[in-house]
């Protein structure tokens, strides 16, 4: 190790691969990070968000990317429990904007915990179409639906599957893909120290193995024309350029495409491709710390060029009888008015409102299938927090589900209290159900009788 803690083997490596550049490069480790965070278009406006006092300046390469004041920790504001913002890594950021997602597409988030990059295409694609959020590790995939359901995300799904299961599953299926691929994380060493002890040559040929299954697997499933978005958090170009390459190799019908350049930005290395020939690696890109406002990263957007769209099926799981008697006395009651889209199934006494475009998922672990609408309990219906969460509090909000629910709008100490678990005072004239907000953002429910408001917040989510 030397002074900066950083391996032996991967400064010996860095210096061959970088030569005069390797100085320039290792001055980064000695600057401090960035820190970064993403508004949620689907909550926020870009007016009232940059007013808030610990946003810094913007990411220049993401439309809702911001930097914020580390000394502020908005992590512990209840504005960040309401799904206003989304804490990520500034360079992360780059990935989704690389795919250029449309409204009503249906796109897949492979290897999605926890959720940057998924809530990223979410607020992109404004409640339309469908997004299939995927995660391999069973825990890391119960924190990506946490905050599938924190930012208000209604067209969601979430499974716990391998890679190749889905590409038997879904071949030619989505129009967009992401493949945020594990890998080596050189590019968060500045970040994560721990990373850094993790790190071995052996592991690097390790991650290259596992990420050509994996591109493989993400490229059966795209349609002809389709766009994937490979990205690593890593400099080793065996994680990089040279899966690129694989690919191009195994697969003829794939080109790859220029991604937009900002400052800093640097082309992908065709002189690391090794024993790999491949025309146009100069398309992809590297975002080096010593020259962007970010940690490493590697990023390539791919298209399929030919291929046969497959057709799909999408009414086979929603054939079993749904009870909806209750959930409709309670739209009634409480939300008078709603726009929601999609059809209304159930997972035993849970209801779960699920996109029109989603298909067959029987046999498959499902994390989420979709948006949880609440629970058939004996004489009553119970709503979810995730309904809460996805519900437009202010009628002049663009995106989002609109409804006729009584709000009740707090302040920053007053929503505190609430995520606390406190129990709120209101206009005695409120009875039933009503939406608690803070700023005039979502942020769960409450039940109101003489003047008192019983908290609804969940207890896991609750704050000391």
């Amino acid at each position: 190790m030397d002074t900066l803690g950083l391996p032996k083997d991967f400064l010996d490596k860095m210096q061959e691969l970088l030569g005069e550049e390797f100085e320039e490069f290792l001055s980064g480790y000695s600057v401090e990070r960035r820190y970064g965070l993403r508004r949620n278009p689907v909550k926020v406006s870009d007016t009232a968000f940059e007013k808030l006092e610990f946003i810094t300046g913007k990411v220049p390469w993401a439309e809702e990317g911001y930097y914020y004041d580390a000394d502020a920790r908005p992590g512990k504001s209840p504005l960040h429990e309401a799904g206003l913002f989304y804490i990520q890594e500034p360079s992360a950021m780059s990935v989704s904007e690389m795919a250029d997602i449309r409204p009503g597409e249906i796109v897949l988030d492979l290897c999605a915990a926890p959720g940057g990059k998924s809530t990223q295409i979410a607020g992109k694609m404004r409640g339309k179409g469908l997004l299939v959020s995927n995660e391999i590790n069973s825990q890391r995939a119960k924190i990506l639906s946490q905050n599938i359901e924190r930012m208000g995300i209604s067209n969601a799904v979430v499974l716990n599957e391998d890679s190749y299961r889905l590409s038997e599953r879904f071949p030619a299926f989505f129009d967009k893909i992401i493949v945020d691929a594990p890998c080596s994380g050189e590019g968060m060493f500045r970040k994560d120290p721990a990373a850094r002890d993790e790190w071995s040559k052996e592991q690097v040929l390790v991650c290259a193995k596992r990420q050509k299954e994996i591109i493989l697997n993400a490229y059966k499933m795209l349609k002809p024309g389709g766009i994937m978005v490979y990205s690593t958090c890593t400099f080793s170009p065996e994680e990089n350029e040279q899966v690129i390459a694989w690919l191009l190799e195994n697969q003829e019908d794939t080109e790859i495409l220029e991604c937009e350049m900002y400052e800093g930005f640097d082309a992908g290395r065709t002189e690391w491709l090794g024993e790999h020939r491949c025309g146009n690696i100069d398309r992809t890109i590297r975002l080096w710390p010593h020259k962007v406002g970010g940690e490493g990263h590697y990023v390539a957007k791919i298209r399929k060029t030919g291929g046969e769209e497959k057709k799909y099926n999408t009414g086979e799981n929603r054939s079993k009888k749904t009870d909806t008697v209750l959930w409709k006395e309670f739209q009634k009651e409480c939300l008078k008015e709603i726009n929601i889209t999609g059809d209304i199934i159930s997972f035993g006494n849970q209801l779960y409102c699920i996109p029109k475009e989603m298909p067959d998922l029987s046999g498959l672990k499902v994390m989420r299938p979709g948006l949880q609408l609440g629970e058939n309990k004996k004489n009553r219906f119970e709503p979810a927090h995730a309904l809460a969460m996805a519900l437009a509090a202010d009628e002049k909000r663009e995106y989002g589900i609109k409804s006729k629910v009584t709000v009740i709008n707090m302040d920053i100490e007053q929503a505190a209290k609430y995520q606390s678990g406190e129990i709120t005072e209101c206009d005695e004239s409120f009875k039933g159900w009503v939406l608690m907000a803070v700023n005039g953002i979502s942020t769960g429910w409450g039940k109101a009788s003489g003047g008192k408001v019983k908290n609804h917040y969940p207890k896991g989510l609750r704050r000391l």
